[in-house]
């Protein structure tokens, strides 16, 4: 599988799956998460044909992923009878290099983003840094995420897991402007610095929320207009793509913007939704269609369903460990549920195969899905292909040992007792024993934690004991 590069050219940055409750959620992570959520119950009650949007949006994306071949090859013939040049990339390495040569054809030198996981994927910014051209990303958001230096910590709002308060500061001292936390002051900060940049741009960067086969166009959402300016101001237009980002049609695009933003952002509609016919007069558009490990999912029919995603952020914002974890817990661009079933196949089972392990298999995530994704499924049998596959964290000899010993102890009732009273007793006598030596802490779980002792009898016990007058009182 493609070995994604991420950071400062650092591949996929691998954590133990134990260190997901060390790396913690911010509080502003969990407290807007959960608003999302509460926001989208209130959202079907006053909504009672979402239930059918879903079902028709999820219709749409079968057909598409099962003709996925057909349909690029005619959106790409329709894109190029508009006068669009397509090109397309096996890999992240591929398509920098395809969009590098369209910047010195056009003798680029500073760049305009809008939002684009894909280019977060492929990590542009880092490629044109690398060739001196200056990159902008124009998202607020990103923006306050590409100051920090940091990445995002959600597919939707990037910047989630800061405070105005901490927004204000890194303004202060990137752009030299006075502190404020006030929210409306902070845009307005951004918008000063931004403006100049898309007058002088000479390229634009846009993503693709959905390009239609039959009409060889594509559309872009946004609420911020950023996207507008960036694709329509700077002389050069190039809109990157996830090959399963293609659906059959046009006429199907109003029950997508039906149920994106209600599930994202519960807005009934975004502010501003872009349709691109080709490049107008006198300026250049490309597209690049991207794989990148996507035709990996592919081979597996039994996971093409994590390509219906239409990147809306709702799986996350249900998604309890997500809260407790935050988006960078997961190593890479895709966090929380769709990441989890996502990132094996772009990065490989070799580097995030701990990934569909991160779940209580709670099933919130596939309640909210617009696009009806099985996400809890996908887990499921992600786990089962991580430990059969060779190089996986979850197929080593101390991960097979682990389980052994679990199935070994569980097979008899005497067993377990015993283990559980080595584990009980252990629990209380772990205060005493040096940091060094305590290994029942569990190594980086226990860094912010103390190891819970056990109250009261075992269950076992209480069992025993009580099982008659509770069976009689059924």
């Amino acid at each position: 599988m493609t070995q994604i590069q991420t950071g400062e050219g650092f591949p996929f940055q691998k954590r133990e799956m134990r260190d997901l409750c060390v790396c913690g959620g911010s509080p502003a992570t969990a407290a807007s998460a959960r608003r999302s959520s509460d926001s989208y119950s209130k959202m079907l009650e006053r909504t009672p044909r979402f239930q059918q949007w879903r079902e028709n949006a999820h219709a749409i994306k079968r057909y598409a992923i099962q003709h996925l071949d057909q349909l690029l090859v005619q959106f790409e013939q329709n894109l190029q009878k508009k006068g669009v040049e397509v090109l397309w990339a096996k890999d992240a390495a591929e398509a920098n290099q395809l969009i590098l040569e369209i910047a010195k054809k056009h003798h680029v030198k500073k760049v305009v983003k809008s939002k684009s996981l894909v280019s977060e994927e492929l990590q542009l910014n880092n490629a044109f840094r690398a060739n001196g051209i200056e990159s902008i990303e124009t998202d607020l958001g990103e923006f306050i995420i590409q100051l920090a230096g940091q990445r995002p910590t959600h597919v939707v709002i990037p910047a989630l897991h800061l405070t105005a308060e901490q927004i204000g500061h890194l303004f202060e001292e990137k752009l030299g402007e006075k502190f404020t936390a006030v929210h409306e002051e902070l845009t307005a900060i951004a918008r000063k610095h931004l403006r100049n940049h898309f007058l002088t741009a000479d390229m634009g960067i846009s993503g693709i929320n959905f390009g239609f086969a039959d009409t060889g166009s594509f559309t872009v959402i946004e609420n911020e207009g950023n996207a507008g300016l960036s694709t329509s101001t700077p002389p050069v237009h190039v809109a990157i793509m996830g090959i399963e980002k293609v659906i059959s049609s046009v006429k199907y695009l109003p029950y997508f913007l039906s149920v994106l933003p209600r599930s994202a952002t519960d807005q009934k509609l975004t502010a501003y939704t872009h349709i691109f016919h080709g490049p107008t007069a006198g300026r250049k558009m490309y597209v690049v269609l991207i794989d990148n490990g996507r035709t990996n999912v592919l081979e597996d029919p039994f996971t093409q369903n994590t390509l219906y995603c239409i990147r809306c952020g709702a799986c996350m914002n249900s998604c309890p460990i997500y809260h407790r974890v935050g988006g960078w817990a997961y190593g890479w661009i895709y966090p929380g549920p769709i990441g989890e079933i996502l990132n094996p196949h772009l990065c490989g089972m070799e580097a995030a195969g701990k990934l569909p392990f991160a779940s209580s298999l709670c099933e919130k995530c596939a309640h909210v899905c617009p696009v009806k994704i099985n996400i809890p499924e996908q887990l499921v049998h992600l786990r089962h292909v991580s430990t059969q596959t060779m190089g996986s964290p979850m197929n080593s000899a101390y991960q097979r040992l682990l389980w052994k010993t679990w199935s070994f102890v569980n097979e008899r009732s005497g067993r377990f007792s015993f283990f559980m009273g080595l584990l009980r007793l252990g629990a209380r006598f772990a205060p005493l024993v040096p940091k060094p030596f305590r290994i029942l802490e569990f190594g980086a779980w226990s860094k912010g934690r103390a190891v819970p002792v056990p109250q009261g009898k075992a269950f076992r016990k209480w069992w025993k004991k009580n099982r008659k007058s509770a069976n009689g009182n059924r």
